[in-house]
């Protein structure tokens, strides 16, 4: 999880501020504005929640990922070691979109409120109540969260976990199919587990179509996220729709495609290689200790 959240935070801000944020254009002039204004710093905004909560987040979406599956196989074969079947990890993957919307939310939520400050809170010489554009509002993760929840109370924690729901529930479906048939497709006849390079590549196409596919989405999910920081314009998920598609048409949908399937690769690549060597290593471990 810390491994994806280090490779794929850069172009997620800019992917956000894309999605969210106004006057950005395309990829490449939205990745110069945030140099030019920001410097460096820019690119790092609200990383600090995501990288020390990505560990729970993941050790969760994916231990009930394989749990899942693990049950499956014990009662739809009798043995819990069994190959899952496609439909056994399309369900594995359906739970795990749903477990992970309310440990998600949160995250997402005080991560892409830090990214749409475009100021620095230490440089800026306005008050902390200032709703004008561009101004800072909050200090950091913590007082993020502290903020939202005297103003807009547990309800407001959870903005956008419906159009979370309908981005993560096929995103992961998206994710982890893909990741199972590559894994498969590329691992040699004969070979007991895949190579470190077959699990990279696995887990970087599967990043890629899943984000390609829940893009739409994950534009809504950012919106109504990145609303309330200066102005509160949306009352929920459908409303969003509307209003995107009214004001701007059907490309909104299509709003930061590009980054996100590009960012997929790498950060998906990083959380499943992680995943896999870690798991290796901590068997190797147990059975050295318990031989």
């Amino acid at each position: 999880g810390i491994a994806s959240v280090v490779a794929g935070h850069p172009l997620d801000t800019v992917k956000t501020r894309l999605q969210a944020g106004q006057g950005y254009g395309n990829t490449f002039k939205c990745v110069l504005t945030v140099y030019r204004n920001e410097s460096l710093a820019g690119f790092f905004k609200g990383m600090s929640f995501p990288l020390a909560s990505i560990g729970i987040y993941s050790s969760v979406v994916f231990g009930v990922f394989s749990n899942t599956q693990r049950l499956l196989s014990q009662r739809r074969h009798g043995d819990a070691a069994a190959a899952p079947s496609l439909a056994d990890v399309t369900l594995a993957s359906i739970v795990a979109g749903v477990i992970s919307v309310g440990i998600g939310t949160p995250v997402e939520l005080v991560k892409i409120r830090l990214q749409m400050q475009t100021q620095p809170y230490t440089k800026a010489k306005v008050k902390l109540n200032s709703t004008v554009p561009g101004s800072p509002v909050y200090r950091g993760p913590i007082h993020c969260l502290r903020t939202i929840l005297q103003k807009e109370g547990i309800a407001g924690i959870y903005r956008g976990n419906v159009a979370m729901l309908l981005r993560d529930v096929p995103g992961y479906c998206a994710y982890f199919i893909p990741y199972a048939m590559f894994c498969d497709w590329i691992t040699p006849d004969g070979s007991i587990s895949p190579s470190p390079f077959s699990i990279w590549v696995a887990g970087g196409v599967a990043g890629a179509v899943s984000w390609a596919v829940c893009t739409p989405m994950d534009v809504v999910k950012s919106r109504l996220q990145a609303d309330g920081v200066y102005l509160n314009q949306y009352k929920g998920t459908l409303d969003c729709m509307l209003q995107s598609y009214q004001k701007e048409g059907l490309k909104v949908f299509c709003r930061g495609l590009f980054v996100n399937t590009v960012r997929g690769f790498p950060s998906s690549a990083a959380t499943f290689l992680g995943y896999e060597l870690s798991l290796k290593a901590m068997k190797r471990c147990q059975t050295e200790t318990n031989p």
